[in-house]
């Protein structure tokens, strides 16, 4: 009986306190006010075209932006307000301005005119955008694309380069130097080894380093080789530009140089003017002559496999 009392209590107690909380809670809003619909203007693109029908606009309807059929495509939503906001009021009175503007002295922030390309260009080569190099100087998808256009230059391979050169000036100096990435040429450009969008690597790499997105084209030199130069298993630009060099080859610096920033003071590639000759190459009056090793290719007249060897006899990267 004394149990069953005490359960009792118990009972009661938790059932008045579940009742003191509930009536202590704030009670909800029967109904909340509906948020202000968006305003669009009747008759679709159109109405648009009555009054921005102009060789700057017009080329659109040749893209597949324009294509109705397509239910991702812009006009296959709200034509021109899928990407410019909802124009009803600008359609009834000038005065007021479609909610995004992408270009003139009242464009959008740059937030918003690229919330309005990520909802449908989020996934793929963007999905780093956010947090990226250019993400983060305030850059907008139009700063470099072109949508009211039958191709968008930057996607053409010859014509790519000069509107990314517009911002990077100091590589495009650099792609006019002697020996350079046939940039110019337009048979490599920008996006073979950058991703604008964003990218795991540095610098905008496509690939996590800087090695792999060599081996992109230079599958030769990845390896695995049975000796391997360290230097070129931890960066390719230890030795190489990418962008151009008035040097052979892209490299930093002309050999014997640039073997010497490592390999120096030992045997007989100390330097230019080394003592360590080989039999009847002093000069006249018993003087040292120049290092015989250090003229044309320097090093890599002997050590041509400098990359790396297969070879049983390429320890020296000789074969």
């Amino acid at each position: 009986m004394r149990s069953s009392h005490i359960t009792g209590l118990l009972c009661a107690t938790l059932l008045s306190l579940f009742a003191a909380t509930a009536s202590a809670q704030p009670a909800a809003p029967a109904t909340q006010a509906p948020s202000t619909p968006a305003h669009f203007a009747n008759g679709g693109p159109e109405t648009c075209l009555k009054c921005h029908n102009d060789a700057k606009v017009n080329p659109i309807l040749q893209t597949p932006h324009a294509t109705k059929g397509d239910p991702h495509a812009p006009f296959g939503q709200m034509g021109c307000e899928s990407c410019h906001g909802a124009a009803g009021d600008h359609v009834e009175s000038r005065a007021n301005k479609p909610s995004v503007l992408f270009k003139g002295p009242n464009k959008s922030p740059a937030a918003a005119r690229n919330e309005m390309c990520l909802t449908c260009h989020q996934n793929g080569l963007r999905m780093n955008w956010q947090g990226s190099q250019h993400a983060n100087q305030d850059m907008a998808c139009n700063d470099c694309h072109q949508v009211h256009v039958r191709k968008d230059p930057v996607l053409i391979k010859m014509s790519q380069a000069e509107k990314c050169f517009t911002c990077h000036a100091e590589q495009r100096s650099q792609v006019f130097r002697f020996s350079h990435h046939p940039i110019r040429e337009g048979k490599v450009t920008c996006s073979d080894c950058h991703n604008p969008h964003g990218s795991p690597g540095p610098k905008l790499l496509k690939e996590v380093t800087v090695n792999e997105t060599c081996y992109n084209c230079h599958a030769e030199k990845r390896g695995p080789l049975a000796w391997e130069h360290e230097p070129v298993r931890e960066n390719c630009l230890t030795c190489h530009t990418p962008h151009g060099s008035n040097q052979p080859r892209l490299l930093v610096q002309r050999p014997p140089y640039l073997c010497q920033e490592c390999h120096s003071n030992s045997s007989h590639q100390a330097n230019p003017q080394s003592g360590q000759q080989l039999p009847g190459k002093t000069g006249f009056n018993g003087a040292i002559s120049t290092n015989f090793r250090s003229f044309a290719r320097g090093c890599v007249n002997c050590h041509s496999q400098i990359h790396g060897s297969n070879s049983p006899a390429g320890m020296w990267f000789t074969r």
